[in-house]
């Protein structure tokens, strides 16, 4: 039996509760939880949840917590395969951003979101504030309050590497909030000894750097990439090489001429969901890489080094160790020495 199908196992016998699971479940609230720079307090755990992100969302999946979910938005991608039946009972509101008035009209109890833009001062959905003051309790990722402000970028910068700790204390908080320390404390095991066994597989290399496209609203335009010291620097880092795009910016956007410039040992294309642009298939990438005249003579594309991930493992994320282990897995059947 695989380690997931035991981590399922455990977790779906937890969630048979009994009247000591009640008891216990008073004698734990209220309680509060400091969350990016705020204290909040909740009453009792949730029984009307919103996930505000694809992260959020399968947080609480891996809980077991789809009859206490409310429902969900913004998905990159469609979600993990072995949460797809619990998500399925779960309302999805809309892959791309809700509207305050949507996510309302569920009436939760608790929304948790995954980045700024979902839930922050300049969100496109809503402020913090927005809920609290209807008496509604919020939680914001640590991964989220990391990421510094820049006056040029929008999407803010990290001043240090991203790492699977930020998305434990993660688990660990929600866990709690829902009173289901003993799962939190499960799938936390389970990641960490995935993490551990990934890193273990890889030496440190010089001469490997991953570029990370995450899409293009055309061939002509500028391409979003994942550098910084985000997730997709994280998953170079621990497979033993580098991003090649050095831009402190978590989402730098650069030209062909820019990118050819990087000269990368590898071109991860991500695999983006949503079907906002024809360069979210990570197929449509690697056939423009491999037919423009121009861009076909990069070495990495030349030599046919190019993998694909998931859209949603360049986010700090669950899926970022996912992402991470599919790109090992490629990796080791590439040659990278010729």
């Amino acid at each position: 039996m695989s380690d997931r199908s035991v981590m399922a196992i455990t977790i779906a016998a937890s969630t048979l509760f009994g009247h000591s699971a009640q008891a216990q479940a008073q004698a734990n609230f209220p309680l509060t939880i400091e969350n990016c720079g705020q204290s909040v307090t909740f009453e009792a755990p949730p029984q009307n949840a919103v996930a505000l992100g694809q992260n959020s969302a399968e947080i609480m999946l891996m809980l077991g917590l789809e009859d206490r979910m409310a429902a969900t938005a913004f998905w990159p991608n469609t979600v993990l395969p072995e949460l797809a039946e619990a998500n399925g009972k779960v309302e999805l509101l809309t892959v791309e951003f809700p509207s305050l008035e949507t996510v309302l009209s569920v009436q939760p109890d608790f929304v948790a979101a995954m980045l700024v833009t979902l839930m922050g001062p300049d969100s496109k959905v809503a402020k913090r504030e927005d809920f609290e003051n209807l008496g509604i309790p919020t939680y914001l990722s640590p991964s989220a309050c990391s990421v510094t402000e820049v006056s040029t970028d929008i999407y803010g910068a990290r001043s240090e590497l991203w790492t699977m700790e930020q998305l434990y204390k993660e688990i660990d908080d929600l866990s709690r909030i829902f009173d289901v320390a003993d799962r939190g404390e499960t799938v936390i095991a389970d990641l960490k000894a995935r993490e551990a066994a990934l890193h273990g597989r890889f030496e440190d290399r010089d001469d490997l750097t991953l570029l990370f496209w995450f899409s293009s609203p055309s061939p002509e335009d500028d391409a979003y990439l994942a550098g910084g010291n985000g997730p997709s620097t994280y998953i170079a880092d621990l497979l033993g090489g580098s991003n090649a795009v050095k831009a402190p910016s978590e989402w730098p956007t650069l030209g062909w001429e820019g990118i050819m410039a990087t000269d990368p040992t590898v071109i991860v294309a991500a695999q983006v969901d949503r079907k906002r642009w024809s360069l979210d298939e990570a197929r449509n990438k690697i056939a423009f890489l491999e037919s423009d005249p121009i861009v076909s003579q990069m070495e990495a594309v030349r030599k046919g080094r190019i993998v694909v991930m998931p859209g949603a493992a360049t986010n700090a994320s669950i899926q970022t160790l996912y992402g991470a282990e599919e790109v090992a897995a490629q990796l080791e059947a590439l040659d990278l020495s010729k």
